[in-house]
Parts: C-alpha cells; structure tokens; sequence
C-alpha cells in the first residue's frame, strides 16, 4: 500500500511534452506501476529503512546462569548457583548517531528510485516517438505510392499518345516496386520497436500501443529549463544525503570511541548452615554490578573519523564533476533541439518549393511528354523532405525528454 501511494503520488506530478502529454502520460503511469527495475529500487528503499531500526536500538541483553560443581562455602551458608542480568549501555547519542547514519542511507536509497523513475519515464518517451515516426512514414510512403501510380498512369497515356516512350512507364514501375518494399520493411520494423516499449511497461510484448495522429514542433522558450538544472536532480540531492552521511559518520565513530556502561544484577543462591545459628544463615547474596569499556586503543576510531571525511571530500569533488557534466549534456541537448528546429524550418521551406516546381513540370510533362524523369526526381525528393520533417519533430520532442530528465521535470 505504501508503494502503491507513493508512485501514485508521483505520477500525479509527472506529466508528458507538449501534445503528446495525455496518451503518453497513460503509459507512462502503467510504467511507474509495472516495471520491475523501478519496483526494486522501491523494495531497496523500504528495506534501507528497516537497517534504521536495526542500530537505533539497545543490545540485547545478557542473561547467566551457573552451579558450582564444589560449592563456594562461606560463613552463612555454601554458594550452590549464580543467575546474573546484565545490560550494555552505549556512551549518550550513540545510537542516536547510528540511526542518523542509516535513515540518510535510506534517504539515499529513495533519491535513486527518484533517479531510476525519471530514467524509465525518460526511455518509455524515447521509445514511443520512434512509434509515431515509424507511423507517419508508414503514411507518407502510402501516399508517396499512390502518387506514382497516377504518374504510371500518366505515363501510359502519354504512350499511347505517342508523346512519351516506354521507358517512362517502365522507369515509374521500378519506383513503385521500390516504395512498396520501404513500405514493408517499415512495417516490419513496427514489430521490435513495440516489443521494446512494451517490455518498458513489462506488458506482453505485442500489445497494441496508441500514438498520436499529429505532433507539432513543439515551442519552448530560450535554454528550456536552464534555470532550474541544479534544483531537483535527484543524483544531486543523493549526492547532499551522502555528504551528510558522511558528517553523521564520523559523529558516530566519535561516540563509539567513548567508553560503553555495562549495568547488570547478580543473585546467588546460598545454602542453609546445619552445623551452626547464624544470623542470615542461607540468605541469598543480590550483587549488583557495573562495568565500564574503555576504549584506550584509539588507531580504530581515528581512522573511521578520517575515513569519514575523506569520504566527504570525496563526495563534494563527485558532485562538482556531475554538475559540470550535466550542464556539458545540458547545452549539447540545446544545441541538437536548435538544430532540429533549423532543419525543420529548412525542410517546410523546401517542400513548398518541391511542390512548386511539380506542378510546373507536370503540367509541361501533359503538353509535351518532356521531363517525366524529373517529375519523379522532384517527387523522390519531396518524399524525402517530408519524412525528414517528421524526423526533426520527432528528434525535437527526444531532446525535450532528455532536458525534462537532466531538470528532473515534474509539472
């Protein structure tokens, strides 16, 4: 139940991009409730925290029992047997220090599954594009298909008008014959790209998956999310537990240096003198007892103090190079939706012109039956600009999924 109400939680937060937001959001809540990578990483957490209560407690304990084989004889009596209580009591805050040390461990634990969460909603967003690219491909060799069967047609008449040859209709052939076989290798292509998203979402591998008809370059402001690179990262955020780990660390291996108190209760049992009146004769002895550890030998603590905060420096040297490489992944991030949008720009510009100059050269091609080679020329190339308009859309929204993982995007 825990589990089930804190992914849930989550996922309240976490929104998809753009205008693929509501049936991606969809998916990527049956990802957060069924992959496995993610539910283990839950479990570890839930287990780090069990540790806590492990070494925020006393230890046990210990109870002794002995029978003097010889009784010990004493003025009022033999001693026949010893039961002894005795407790050890760690020097003040230890283990207040201990737990300290395990809930940020714990805490640690839960930044990771954050990490890994945003990591899978990353993958399911970079799976699924690729889905709607393969899709609108699949559309635009169709139409591409059924443009060069008209141009087939044309060309037959052209023929037997006697205004072409026949090497336009077999030329026209050989294209269709090409966009048939794209048409089925992309449709093959389908089959491992919904068995990777499915097993993303650990659904059977040809499930059916839903994308959206038409996605648009997607409009975001100067350096999208810059500002707020270093906020929530959950890497970074583990990063600051560490160090404060370590800080908890060497607090704790300064009062494990301290001496420990052993408090405990004796109780012999004391046979009765027959030979003799005495007063207290056969009275049982109760002895309490302390004892206290002293820990002279300090090599050991010293060093887990020392260890403690290296292990800091180390941490903060860590943090300061994950900072400068996610700011390096940042920009080349920018840098490649940039490019996209540029390439995006450029390729709507060229279509317009494609389309330009097919209608002049089709309707030269139907008064003179001239320059049918270039008609196809034109159009390949037309076909080409469009699919790669889709490709830069497509890319565009990749980018913006790596950004939204490297701000830790929420809303």
């Amino acid at each position: 139940m825990i589990q089930r109400a804190i992914i849930t939680c989550i996922l309240v937060l976490s929104m998809a991009n753009m205008l693929s937001a509501q049936s991606l959001a969809e998916y990527l809540a049956i990802a957060a409730e069924n992959n496995p990578t993610l539910k283990a990483k839950f479990k570890t957490f839930e287990a780090a925290m069990e540790k806590v209560a492990q070494v925020n407690t006393l230890p046990d304990p210990q109870l002794s029992f002995g029978v003097f084989i010889l009784p010990v004889e004493t003025r009022v009596g033999p001693q026949q047997a010893k039961i002894g209580l005795s407790q050890m009591l760690p020097w003040f805050g230890t283990l207040e220090a201990a737990g300290s040390v395990y809930h940020l461990k714990a805490k640690e634990k839960y930044e990771d599954f954050i990490l890994t969460k945003h990591e899978l909603f990353k993958e399911v967003k970079l799976a699924w594009y690729p889905l709607y690219e393969i899709e609108q491909q699949i559309r635009l060799e169709r139409e591409n298909l059924e443009i060069l069967k008209s141009y087939k047609d044309l060309a037959t008449r052209a023929y037997e008008n006697g205004n072409s040859s026949m090497t336009d209709v077999i030329r026209v052939d050989v294209m269709i014959d090409e966009a048939q076989t794209d048409i089925k290798l992309k449709e093959d292509q389908r089959r491992p790209l919904k068995i990777h998203f499915n097993q993303l979402l650990n659904r059977e591998p040809m499930e059916s998956v839903e994308v959206i008809d038409t996605l648009s370059f997607p409009k975001v402001s100067q350096f999208y999310r810059k500002d707020s690179l270093f906020d929530n990262h959950p890497q970074l955020k583990a990063m600051d537990l560490q160090e404060k780990s370590a800080e908890a660390q060497a607090r704790l291996a300064r009062k494990n240096g301290m001496p420990q108190i052993g408090v405990g209760l004796d109780y012999v049992f004391v046979g009765q003198r027959d030979d003799v009146s005495l007063p207290n004769n056969g009275i049982d002895v109760i002895m309490p007892m302390i004892n206290v550890s002293i820990p002279i030998f300090r090599k050991k603590y010293d060093a887990a103090i020392k260890e403690a905060q290296l292990t800091r420096e180390s941490v903060g040297y860590r943090k300061e190079a994950f900072k400068n490489q996610l700011l390096s992944d940042y920009e080349q991030a920018w840098y490649d939706f940039d490019r996209a949008r540029q390439m995006d720009e450029l390729y709507t510009r060229q279509m317009q012109k494609m389309e330009q100059m097919k209608t002049i050269l089709l309707k030269a091609y139907s008064n003179s039956g001239n320059d049918f080679e270039e008609v196809l020329r034109i159009q390949q190339r037309l076909l080409k600009y469009e699919i790669s308009a889709v490709s830069a859309v497509v890319d565009a929204f990749k980018v913006l999924a790596k950004i939204d993982y490297f701000t830790s995007k929420t809303e």
